[in-house]
């Protein structure tokens, strides 16, 4: 039998409501890894939420906070990861996600991300009066990014989060 060729690292990025921590679990579970959310981790470090970070340390004290925690969990074998929407929006993070593991930027329109986070009052940056057109403006700038450190693209607006996780587990044993 053939030895799998699967990374013992796996980074996932892509906006809000991707499915990356829904797909992150699933595919840590079908190779046999651990799955940690880099949001969760930075709650269970702080022990408090993202929102009340936001509110107290602003979007940059945030961002600090997600840069030591990328740095430290991209070091660690046999993980997937899943990743906050703006991550990318760190060089730091990029850098640290491109050069320690494959990185998939799971793609969803803004259509079906508006659906799935539509009554998620945890996500301080769709705390505004018109999200759509947030979601496009974090698309309209993310986009770029998540694509310049992507080994793959995968689309996740369709399907379960099982059969998204097969097809990615499928194109890596093929890399």
């Amino acid at each position: 039998m053939a030895q799998r060729r699967i990374p013992s690292r796996i980074f996932l990025v892509g906006p809000m409501g991707a499915g990356k921590t829904t797909i992150g679990r699933e595919l840590a579970s079908r190779l046999g890894f651990r799955f940690v959310d880099s949001d969760s981790e930075i709650e269970r470090k702080t022990g408090v939420s993202i929102p009340w970070i936001f509110d107290i340390e602003g979007e940059q004290g945030f961002r600090q906070r997600e840069a030591a925690v990328i740095d430290q969990l991209t070091q660690q074998e046999h993980l997937v990861l899943a990743t906050g929407g703006g991550a990318v929006t760190t060089p730091s993070n990029r850098d640290a996600l491109s050069a320690r593991g494959i990185v998939i930027y799971l793609f969803t329109p803004v259509q079906v991300q508006l659906q799935r986070t539509r009554h998620d009052t945890n996500r301080p940056l769709l705390q505004s009066s018109n999200p759509r057109q947030r979601l496009e403006e974090l698309m309209q700038q993310r986009d770029p990014l998540y694509r310049q450190i992507a080994d793959l693209v995968i689309e996740s607006s369709s399907g379960r989060a099982r059969g998204v996780a097969k097809r990615i587990e499928a194109t890596l044993e093929k890399e």
